[in-house]
């Protein structure tokens, strides 16, 4: 006989509870010291088993993951699909500026310390680099879109311009901007109107 449904949901549901107690265990850890928490630490924290955490996450490398994916999920799940569905790509593009640097500015300390770690290791480098290029490609589809409309960049300038638009939405951007404050607003509408610039769109002539 297969199990009842109730017993798989509540399975389920305990699952989701201790993976949520591990990576806010994770979270609590990095932001209070620069060092990668060690599995041992992580478990302790959450008060799970240290086989717990690795049948959840397999590694370090993939808790690490799992935290950094968490902390972006809450903020592009739910906006990316109004942005690109925006008729105006220049407000789109406007709009995913918003979106990067208030991220950026919300979880400043952690996602510092977790690209710092990921410096000293390789293998989680390489699968940050690889989550950095979900942003390059949101820019291409966007700046692909003010290609279309606006001529601006030209195509043949396009992969140049993305690679560009890339480097001035990064972390290392917004964190050498935003100062002491860490306040995406104070940050957001300098780097929109530089994206302007760099297109050479004019923004009153385009509404």
């Amino acid at each position: 006989m297969s199990p009842r449904p109730y017993n798989l949901e509540n399975r389920r549901a305990a699952v989701e509870q201790t993976r949520a107690k591990v990576l806010n265990a994770a979270r609590e850890l990095i932001m209070a010291a620069a060092t990668p928490p060690s599995i041992e630490a992580v478990a302790a924290k959450a008060g799970v088993a240290r086989m717990t955490v690795y049948y959840q996450f397999g590694s370090r490398v993939g808790l690490l993951e799992a935290l950094f994916d968490g902390l972006g999920g809450r903020y592009f799940q739910a906006e990316l699909p109004r942005v690109m569905s925006q008729a105006d790509p220049l407000q789109a593009l406007d709009d995913l500026i918003d979106i990067f640097f208030s991220f950026w500015a919300a979880e400043r300390v952690v996602i510092r310390r977790v690209r710092g770690m990921a410096a000293l290791d390789p293998a989680f480098e390489e699968s940050i680099r690889g989550r950095d290029e979900r942003r390059r490609q949101l820019l291409g589809l966007v700046l692909g879109r003010t290609t279309e409309r606006y001529g601006r960049p030209t195509q043949d300038s396009l992969d140049e311009t993305v690679d560009v638009f890339y480097a001035l939405t990064s972390f290392a951007t917004f964190d050498s901007l935003a100062g002491d404050s860490g306040r995406a607003k104070d940050v957001v509408p300098v780097v929109q109107r530089l994206a302007h610039r760099i297109l050479g769109i004019d923004v009153a002539a385009s509404a």
